[in-house]
């Protein structure tokens, strides 16, 4: 591995960014379950954190359905900058351990540890920011509004379908990973912050559909249809909410998103840049 960019100040290069992503998922992946858990229970809440934002500064816009979706996507960028920069493990972005996987630095069981502990942290994380948010009463702002938006959300997400959703599920992690490759060449926390702005606001501006944050709007939904005022202001009625449920979030969003998010960040980004600058280098 040989580059001119050693003064210290210089992004990396993408072949100096993959073996550090190679070094990376070797560390995750021999991280604590104790640890694991903890940092991924983070990253859940940093995600909700995020989703949360993209409510508040999408509700009752005049703007138009792109500018709105793209000042939502900004917003959004909260998350993933939160979860880089403080630190923790996020389900989507450990797609790219694949690397040190493919190199045999990292064993199959160690990577299914990884992501077994950090998916299940990223629903506590998300799951206990959602009882937050809710008790805060935010959700009243703006006469019921703010509810009003986050259940329209919800309620969209669980009407998608199988194949809609994987496919919304891979363009959104191709994106996320992309965010994360890109913190590899990053030098200083400014760098990283603009290599995640513009992939996680292309990706929510898009409507594309990401796992993790999927674990804070539904539940969240779940809990405000329950509010009758809520519902009202949303133009919603109880009888078209049928699909807002427990089993159908999991059925017809988390599994198939979560599928989407896998083929997205292992396949279309983890394998793609170890086949063209990890593979030459082992044959």
């Amino acid at each position: 591995m040989t580059s001119d960019n050693h003064n210290g100040f210089d992004p990396l290069l993408p072949v100096e960014m993959a073996h550090r992503a190679e070094t990376v998922g070797e560390t995750k992946a021999n991280l604590s379950a104790l640890n694991l858990l903890l940092l991924s229970m983070l990253a859940g809440a940093f995600i909700a954190l995020g989703g949360d934002f993209f409510i508040a500064v999408t509700t009752s816009t005049e703007l138009g359905y792109g500018v709105t979706r793209l000042i939502g996507g900004l917003a959004f960028s909260l998350g993933l900058f939160l979860v880089v920069v403080a630190g923790g493990e996020l389900f989507t972005g450990n797609n790219l351990i694949v690397m040190a996987w493919a190199s045999g630095r990292v064993s199959t069981l160690k990577l299914v540890r990884n992501w077994g502990i950090v998916y299940i942290g990223n629903l506590i994380g998300s799951l206990g920011t959602v009882l937050l948010v809710y008790f805060s009463g935010q959700w009243r702002f703006n006469g019921y509004e703010v509810g009003a938006n986050a259940l329209r959300v919800a309620d969209h997400k669980v009407n998608l379908g199988f194949e809609e959703a994987i496919v919304l599920g891979i363009l959104c992690n191709g994106l996320v990973c992309l965010a994360v490759w890109l913190c590899y060449s990053a030098r200083s926390n400014t760098d990283k912050a603009i290599s995640i702005l513009f992939p996680i606001t292309a990706f929510v501006a898009s409507g594309f559909e990401h796992g993790v944050a999927n674990m804070f709007f539904v539940p969240l939904g779940l809990l405000l249809k329950e509010d009758d005022t809520v519902v009202e202001t949303a133009g919603l009625t109880s009888d078209g909410l049928d699909n807002l449920t427990v089993l159908d979030f999991i059925a017809n969003n988390l599994v198939p998103v979560t599928l989407g998010n896998l083929i997205g960040g292992v396949v279309l980004v983890g394998a793609m840049y170890w086949l063209i600058y990890l593979r030459p280098a082992k044959t």
